[in-house]
């Protein structure tokens, strides 16, 4: 039997077996050496946490950087990038270069998400690396250096909570389901609307609400708020390992790696609630619109 230009079935078969493996022993040393920086972004995190040794500067309104956001930051740009020299990079934290557009692998990291939970002394904020092909993420590593908490997965290898595989919850019923949300939202007074509906946690970073979700630690997580790429692009490749569903708000797929890095906002949660959480998530379009967490 032969293909198209006469080259028999099993040859292609064959190139196609090995360019798999290939592509799973690269996506391995990739996530290898993201679960190393995570681990090194986090000890910066820890140490400071602990002795609250920081200085606090400001990017706008209600919008904290500390010394260990910036710290965290060049410890990750050194370790992925020795490691991936050809690689775009995308973080909170470093100037946007638009080379970045012109690569089909781009890491996109935020080496705290969660800084206002890390200043107010709350155990729920993360380093989260994520890596994207062609717009998509392949590879997602959030890290509580607090709680020792390494969430991580890779396309095809599935998603996992240190070394125990994770998976989303089998919640179907919406007044069952807990959603996660921001602590902000909720002091604001935001979130009292669905209070009946659903049950309501406020949790820390966006990040980190993300990878509890993916590890069945809750069912759901939205918000209306803006959100960047670097907040939300590893909790898409957990999810997504995990058997969950994540969209924009408005329930479109989300594409990674583009000229502007805001998304509109963001609903995530095990694939049983999306079509019931969309439907109350959707008029709450004006309460929060264009305020971060």
């Amino acid at each position: 039997m032969t293909g198209r230009k006469g080259r028999p079935a099993h040859r292609r078969n064959t190139a196609a077996a090995a360019r798999g493996a290939t592509a799973s022993q690269s996506l391995a040393r990739e996530l290898e050496v993201a679960k190393r920086a995570a681990l090194a972004a986090g000890e910066i995190l820890r140490r400071h946490y602990r002795k609250r040794s920081y200085h606090i500067g400001s990017k706008g309104r209600d919008n904290p950087v500390t010394s260990v956001d910036l710290a965290a930051d060049r410890a990750l740009r050194r370790m992925l990038g020795r490691a991936f020299p050809k690689y775009g990079w995308l973080s909170e934290e470093t100037a946007d270069n638009s080379a970045r557009l012109r690569r089909r692998r781009v890491w996109i990291v935020d080496p705290l998400d969660g800084t206002k939970e890390f200043i107010a002394a709350v155990p729920e904020f993360c380093v989260a690396i994520a890596l994207v092909e062609d717009g998509r993420p392949v590879l997602g590593v959030s890290y509580n250096p607090i709680k020792r908490e390494m969430f991580w997965a890779a396309r095809g290898m599935g998603c996992h909570l240190n070394r125990r595989a994770a998976r989303v919850t089998r919640t179907r019923v919406l007044r069952r389901a807990t959603v996660l949300a921001s602590r902000s939202e909720t002091a604001r007074g935001e979130w009292e609307v669905f209070h009946g509906r659903i049950t309501v946690s406020p949790t820390g970073s966006v990040a980190y609400k993300l990878a509890l979700v993916a590890a069945g630690k809750a069912d759901a997580t939205f918000s209306q708020s803006p959100k960047s790429e670097w907040d939300i692009a590893s909790g898409a490749a957990l999810i997504a390992e995990a058997g969950g569903r994540m969209t924009d708000i408005r329930g479109r797929e989300l594409r990674f790696n583009r000229p502007g890095v805001l998304v509109e906002g963001i609903l995530a949660d095990n694939g049983r609630l999306h079509k019931g959480l969309l439907a109350i998530a959707r008029p709450w379009r004006g309460a929060s619109r264009h305020r971060r967490r």
